[in-house]
Parts: C-alpha cells; structure tokens; sequence
C-alpha cells in the first residue's frame, strides 16, 4: 500500500479531503496554542499540609489515628476498689458493671469444677460464667447449664437442648441473671428462663436464627442479638416477642453476637456487619445508626468485620470495637463520632480513669487514652502456637481484659491467668489455669472465675 501526503492540490481533487483538511488543521492550531500556554504558565502551588486518603471517611480512618508504636509509663488514676458480691451480667451497661471489685494480687487456685463439655472441634463454650446469689452459673459448649457453690459444689444441672434436636447439632450461648432468674440463650435458637435457685425451667421462646449471643436484662426486657444481624426484645416475666430489629446481612460469622447495653432510654446494639444501632428501649424505633468499619491491611482476620468488642457506656460515651481492626467513641445520644482508632478489639473494652484497656487483634494488651484513642502502651501476648513461618495458622486465644485489685487481668487459652500493671503495661504476675482459659474472668466475693477448654470453672482468690 503507498502513503501519500495530502496536499491543498489533492484536497481539492477528493471533496471529502476538503471538508476533512480545515478540521485537522483547526485541532493541529488548538493542540499547539495549549502547549504554548502550559510553557509560559507558572509552576504549581503545591497546598501545604498532612495528604489524607479520599477513602478514609469510608472506614474512619479520617479520625484519630493510633499513633506510633512506643509505649509511655503515664500516671492512672484508677476508681476505688469495690467488695462486690455478683457479677450477674455483660459489663456494657453501668447498671451491672463493677469497675473495680477487690481482688487480692496474690491469687492461688482453691478449687476446680466440673461444668459438662469443653471445647472440641465442632463446639466451643463462649459463655462467660455470671455469679449471683452466692452461685457461679456456667454455660458448656453445649446446652448445659450449671450451678455451682462458692466451695465448689454442683448445686444443679439442666441441660437445654430441645427434644427434638440431637446433641451436638449447634453450639454457643450466653448468659445473664436478673430477679432471681437465670436468662440462657442456645445456639439451637432459643432463648430460655431458668428459676436461678432450682434450674427449672420457667418459659422457652424459639427464635429466628442462631442464639450464641449474650443477652441483657433491664427494666423487664431481654435484650439479645441473634444470628449476627437481629435484635430481639422480649419480656423477661412471660417470654413474649415485643420488637424485633435488622441490620445488614454479615457475610462473616464470629461465635457468639455481643450484649446489648441499656441506659436511661436508650438499648445500644452492636451487629455482625459492623452495624451500631440505638433504639429506644421500650418500642425499638431507631434512634441513630453508625458503623465500625474498616480493616487491617495484610492480615486475613482484616477482612472478618463482625463486632467483637461489645458496646460499653460511659458517661455519655458509647465504645465498641471490631475484630479487623477499629475502635470508636460514639457519643450516645446522637450516635456522632468522637473519635477512631485503627485497632481491633477481641473481648472486653475496660474504661477506668482516662484510658480505655482492650485485648487487639494482634494479640496485644493495649491502653489507649479515652479522650482521642491515641496509643499509650501496648504490651504483646503470645500470638502463634507455633514460630515456624510456615506452620503459623492457629493463633493464641486470650480472654477479658477486667480491672481488679490495682491490676489488668487477661485469661488466656495457653495454659496462664496473667496480672499487668495499669500505668506501664509491665507484666506483674502469671499462674497456671489447668487446661488454659476459653472465657473472660469474672470477679464476686474477692474470688475470681473462669472457664477452661476442658469444661472446667476454676476459682482464684
């Protein structure tokens, strides 16, 4: 094929040339005159100032981050001690939280009890045990319950499973006592009241969905989520459904769904898709809605988002954290953000003076300020059951953080109930829990409780 040049002489020739040359050279003159201008014009200003990701606001990355990775030995000071003799319910609503109950720093173990199945490979316990009225009640890794004595006796034994269920079909469930009743929720869908001193059976509603969570009693109602993405409440006196909620659906599904907290009007629900949601606690009508979201780049468990650290109040303040690698402060009443900081948080969100003490995601004891959820220290715990690169699939588990006796207590599933002191982080003392610990710690009486993996409730005092 030959290329010819065009020229004005050929243009004339071929009449579509002659339409087509004027325009090329009308884009050829407009081309060049830009150039021309780009050179003469001035370099640019560049804004000064901190480069944000336009994405942040999606995850919350806009807010406070969590600082750099140093630790600061910062004065605490702590709430005064408290001789408590329950621990009935989830420590997210004031009403039931001790912040400080008394606990001697030199613990021994004085006995261990037999609460029914530990932790296999399709069922696990995630009920953390709740003492009142001078008895620990436990939840297995089925559907038994237990009561036991402060000496270590069984005092009685109901096992919840529906009869027409076979055993080892679900697992999972929560517990909470209020009145003199025993409110146990079952990973076969139901949520059941118990008489708290004889373990019989009082009334029994079946849900819609998994009920692994923890329910909360307050005022009459029985708060609880179920199946990661629906919030129930149900009378506490008769078992009767008075209003449901939904959030979006999770694609992922952590074990176990986080208590609901209540104060003054207000139920605060935390949900698998990372959903927060206030509703007036009487009705259920939607107060607000927010979110915990976002991730932690480069780790698998970054992309689980479920709610792992359930909603705490304080004050006029709402913290709640997820498993990939966010905490926030909500203020409660208008559900605004106050603040994000780019850690998870597995377990109990502990606020005592001006710092909050979470368990991360990383396996890290951390406290950060409660006013921005800036860093203050962090102190790592066991991560890997192994340290060959290759065989690091399986990860430590580790239960709480509580306050109590001056200290921070973590129980872990590696075999120690470790104590760390509040203004360093510095470990302070460790003793052994037999068969290593599958809930977080609860304190009543001077004396604390926690569940091991091979179903077992062991006291420390």
């Amino acid at each position: 094929m030959e290329v010819k040049a065009i020229s004005e002489q050929g243009s004339m020739s071929n009449p579509e040339s002659m339409v087509q040359w004027p325009m090329k050279r009308g884009l050829l003159g407009a081309l060049a005159a830009i150039t021309l201008l780009a050179a003469c014009a001035e370099d640019d200003f560049i804004l000064p100032g901190k480069r944000e990701d336009v994405r942040a606001i999606l995850d919350g990355d806009a807010a406070a981050e969590s600082g750099p990775a140093q630790n600061e030995v910062r004065a605490i000071r702590l709430p005064a001690q408290q001789a408590n003799a329950a621990w009935a319910q989830a420590i997210g609503t004031p009403q039931f939280r001790v912040d400080h109950p008394v606990l001697s720093s030199q613990l021994t173990r004085i006995w261990s009890a037999n609460i029914g199945d530990g932790d296999g490979r399709k069922q696990r316990i995630n009920a953390a045990p709740v003492v009142a009225n001078g008895l620990i009640y436990t939840l297995d890794a089925g559907t038994l319950v237990t009561a036991t004595s402060t000496s270590g006796a069984t005092v009685w034994k109901t096992d919840l499973r529906p009869a027409r269920d076979k055993s080892g079909q679900a697992t999972g469930g929560g517990l909470a006592f209020d009145n003199g009743r025993l409110y146990v929720s079952i990973g076969y869908g139901n949520l059941v009241a118990l008489d708290a001193a004889t373990g019989s059976e009082i009334w029994r509603q079946r849900l819609d969905g998994t009920a692994s969570g923890t329910p909360t009693v307050f005022d009459g109602l029985v708060y609880l989520t179920v199946g990661d993405d629906r919030g129930w409440a149900i009378s506490a006196d008769e078992g009767r459904v008075k209003w449901q909620l939904t959030a979006s659906p999770d694609v992922t599904n952590v074990l176990g769904a986080p208590a609901p907290a209540v104060s003054g009007g207000l139920a605060i629900f935390a949900f698998g898709s990372g959903e927060v949601q206030a509703v007036f606690r009487q009705g259920g009508l939607r107060r607000w809605d927010s979110s915990v979201a976002g991730e932690r780049p480069g780790t698998a468990l970054g992309k689980v988002g479920d709610v792992t650290a359930p909603p705490v109040i304080v004050g006029n303040r709402v913290y709640v954290g997820n498993q990939s690698g966010r905490v926030v402060a909500l203020n409660l009443e208008s559900g605004e953000r106050i603040w994000t900081a780019n850690e998870g948080a597995v377990g109990n969100i502990i606020a005592a003076g001006d710092s909050l003490f979470i368990l991360t995601d990383l396996n890290e004891l951390l406290r950060i300020d409660a006013s921005n959820g800036q860093r203050i220290w962090g102190t790592p715990l066991p991560r890997f059951t192994t340290n060959r690169a290759r065989r690091r699939a399986e990860v430590f588990s580790h239960h709480g953080p509580i306050l109590a006796g001056g200290r921070i207590y973590v129980a872990s599933n590696d075999g120690l109930l470790r104590s760390f002191d509040p203004e360093s982080g510095a470990q302070l003392a460790s003793i052994e829990i037999p068969g290593g610990a599958t809930t977080s710690p609860v304190v009543a009486g001077g004396v604390l409780y926690v569940v091991s993996s091979r179903g077992q409730l062991h006291a420390f005092r």
